[in-house]
């Protein structure tokens, strides 16, 4: 009989271990999480949750608010406009890959006349341009436009070396036919070895007080590296104040940008 009870008893522990150890194995992983920028918990050399230290995304504590410089609309022909966003992202290494937004429009007297939605993105560190063409307001006079990004941005560090090295240079800019079909042409290269695809390029104008007066854009489907391309941006009808200033803003999302 005694021998019968050791051994029962051998055959619970081994069986009550065998359960342990089953146990301990399903146990572990859950309470020895490898710290991920996609749990949920602040964890590892992140500075908030799932954001900051090893993580790509910054913590909204680490950037700077977007900056809206002015939003304009600029009449094409009547009852037809384009309308322009100039906005400062200033943060030194962080871009965001989508963000939606709106353009509202007013008349004179502050009375509602639409709105126009997009998305874009937000390039590393400068001023940029948000463009929306061919507004159509009907018989109405659009006189006011105001603009807002309509969620929060999600901001991604970018190497510096990656900005450093992605500048595409404008040069060559000749405005012509102001008075009658107005017509302006530049030269835009890309000096790095990156190739930049969806580039387009918005053009502002302004007068002797700094007032911009008047804008267009165009597309290129890629700027490959160490490539040049021509620029034409068109008016269908006269400029009429005199212009002083030309500012050529290249748009491109740097997350889609490759090395050739």
């Amino acid at each position: 009989m005694f021998w019968a009870l050791r051994r029962q008893i051998l055959y619970l522990g081994i069986v009550v271990g065998f359960f342990l150890v089953i146990g301990f194995l399903i146990a572990y992983p859950y309470f020895n999480k490898v710290a991920t920028c996609f749990d949920g918990v602040q964890n590892g050399t992140e500075t908030g949750v799932d954001c900051g230290g090893s993580c790509s995304l910054a913590c909204t504590s680490q950037v700077d608010q977007i900056s809206v410089l002015w939003a304009r609309s600029f009449q094409v022909v009547p009852g037809r406009y384009n309308a322009v966003a100039y906005v400062e992202n200033q943060n030194e290494n962080t871009a965001v890959d989508k963000i939606r937004y709106k353009f509202r429009f007013y008349d004179k007297d502050n009375v509602y006349i639409g709105m126009r939605e997009g998305e874009t993105f937000i390039p590393p560190k400068g001023k940029f341009a948000i463009f929306e063409p061919a507004i159509d307001v009907g018989n109405s006079t659009l006189v006011y436009t105001a603009f807002e990004f309509s969620e929060t941005p999600n901001w991604v560090f970018v190497s510096k070396e990656k900005i450093e090295q992605l500048k595409i240079f404008i040069s060559d800019i000749k405005l012509e036919n102001e008075t009658t079909e107005p017509k302006l042409s530049a030269v835009a290269r890309n000096n790095s070895l990156f190739r930049i695809p969806e580039v387009s390029f918005v053009v502002i104008l302004y007068d002797a007080l700094g007032n911009a007066i008047s804008a267009s854009h165009t597309y290129l489907d890629v700027l490959k590296g160490e490539e040049s391309a021509n620029l034409s941006f068109t008016w269908r009808e006269p400029i009429i104040s005199t212009i002083v200033k030309k500012e050529i803003i290249p748009m491109f999302n740097i997350f889609l940008v490759k090395l050739q």
